[in-house]
């Protein structure tokens, strides 16, 4: 998948176009196109029943004729009629469509494996070229220029001119065409209108379920083994509490796939093995779970300053009691409420700090602000500033739960200080070591291809019976070996049985 460059010479002057259907998406269509300087001609099985002026003034320049003089008149046919009315449009004009480019910009209800619309209609229409377009594009956002959702356009079509053609159409019409090879991609283009938020379930899912442990054990220490808060709290005080427990363990795992990526390579001592699928997601979450730590993260601090007062957060505020002697037999004692004491005025430092880092992170994540830094600042960015802003965060926890743990050492693992930072702990220790000279040279140099010395395969292969050789049984696989291609060992297939054999060049 590629986006097409910018083909100056190869930009041809520009001709009718066609468009078969007269809804939304159609006339959205035709005005794009008008508007692009293109001749458009709109085909309708009634068009003695419609009249486009009325509905938009802005299509009165464009020619509203029969389905038949439509695909005579023009070379190229935007198809925008549902995919049921195919057969019934199409079918009589198989002929008359011969060696025209037909694009199909219908979209589906709901994904399909089979086949796509676009080879449904390749097969009604054999000798037309059909090319698959412009349906991530909604009528809105064909119609209003200055709409800022994708602009991007997904071509597909087993014929390379057809797909040049088409992109050359959608870059007049001021999108961005990228080319996603044969017909077969239409699958693929196809289900992503149907697509919500894919990459946003597994990380919002995993926060929802730490979310619940952290809220349940909150509930369980602070109500039922003993009443802590009254039950009318649990609204911001608790709740306050479980979200921020929860914000800093997703930014600890943030951060915490890159360490086992880099434990990974070096147990393996190469980077030329694949991840597990695990891993592998993992990795490519990263950007969604530090969004929504991010987002968890500022919920905290919108309500801890509610809550910022010495009834809520007695401990961090110095207090003077007041004695006053009385009368008779008893006194009446109260305490007066000053200023913060080193306990608030640090945990609200190290809070701001963190939480203002974590604002810069965020900012870098926007496309227009990533496209201004290079690789060196973006990194810096996102991986020096993020771990600092973690480490804050670890501060910002120790300054409120040191002092408990000092009072209750034996209490210290039911503390929420102490288990909302292990995980961040951890990931921080990684880090440091990763760090250090002998860990970073080593990664290094691995992830600029340098490969550990083994004499067996890299693969998931039996152990070697025969130094230089490891034999892996293959009922399902003929003649392709599942073995990795690394330097210095190549792959043949023993003829004598079904069976691949990793073959170490250098020893043999």
């Amino acid at each position: 998948m590629s986006v097409f460059p910018n083909y100056i010479a190869m930009r041809e002057k520009r001709q009718p176009v066609g468009i078969l259907g007269t809804g939304d998406f159609a006339r959205a269509l035709a005005k794009r196109l008008y508007f692009s300087g293109y001749e458009v001609i709109i085909g309708s099985r009634r068009p003695e029943t419609k009249s486009l002026s009325i509905i938009d003034e802005c299509l009165c320049n464009v020619s509203l004729v029969s389905t038949e003089e439509c695909i005579k008149s023009v070379s190229i046919i935007f198809l925008a009629v549902h995919a049921e009315n195919f057969k019934d449009l199409l079918e009589e004009h198989v002929d008359q469509l011969e060696g025209k480019t037909v694009v199909d910009v219908s979209n589906r209800d709901r994904p399909s494996e089979l086949h796509s619309h676009a080879e449904y209609l390749q097969r009604i229409i054999p000798t037309a070229t059909v090319v698959k377009a412009f349906n991530v594009i909604s009528a809105y956002a064909m119609e209003n220029d200055y709409n800022s959702s994708s602009r991007q356009v997904f071509i597909a079509s087993n014929d390379e001119n057809a797909r040049h053609t088409v992109a050359n159409i959608a870059r007049n019409m001021n999108f961005t065409p990228v080319d996603f090879g044969g017909l077969f991609a239409a699958r693929r283009i196809e289900k992503h209108p149907l697509r919500l938020f894919p990459e946003w379930r597994g990380p919002c899912g995993f926060s929802v379920a730490v979310f619940n442990v952290w809220l349940l054990f909150l509930i369980y220490i602070y109500y039922i083994e003993k009443t802590v808060y009254e039950w009318e709290q649990i609204f911001v005080k608790v709740l306050n509490k479980a979200i921020c427990m929860t914000g800093i363990t997703v930014l600890a795992v943030t951060y915490l796939a890159s360490s086992f990526a880099a434990i990974f390579q070096m147990y393996y001592g190469t980077k030329h093995i694949r991840f597990s699928r695990w891993l592998d997601k993992w990795l490519k979450n990263r950007k969604q779970l530090g969004l929504v730590s991010f987002i968890l993260i500022g919920v905290h601090v919108i309500m801890s300053v509610l809550i910022m007062s010495p009834t809520y957060l007695r401990s961090w505020y110095h207090s003077t009691s007041i004695t006053i002697p009385g009368n008779l037999s008893e006194s009446f004692e109260f305490q007066r409420i000053t200023w913060m004491n080193w306990k608030g005025e640090a945990a609200c430092l190290t809070g701001i700090l963190s939480f203002i880092l974590l604002c810069i992170l965020c900012v870098s994540t926007l496309p227009s602000v990533t496209d201004s830094l290079n690789w060196r600042e973006w990194r810096f960015v996102q991986s020096k500033l993020g771990h600092v802003a973690l480490g804050l965060a670890i501060v910002h926890v120790l300054v409120m739960g040191v002092p408990g743990w000092v009072k209750s050492p034996t209490k210290i693992y039911k503390s929420i200080t102490f288990l909302s930072s292990i995980v961040p702990w951890i990931t921080i220790m990684l880090k440091l070591f990763f760090c250090l000279p002998c860990s970073d040279r080593y990664i290094m140099k691995i992830r600029k291809g340098w490969d550990r010395k083994e004499e067996k395969c890299k693969a998931k292969c039996i152990k070697p019976k025969k130094q230089g050789y490891v034999v892996m049984n293959i009922d399902d696989v003929s003649t392709t070996c599942p073995c990795p291609d690394i330097d210095g060992v190549q792959m043949d297939t023993i003829e004598e049985e079904t069976s691949c054999a990793c073959v170490d060049t250098e020893i043999a």
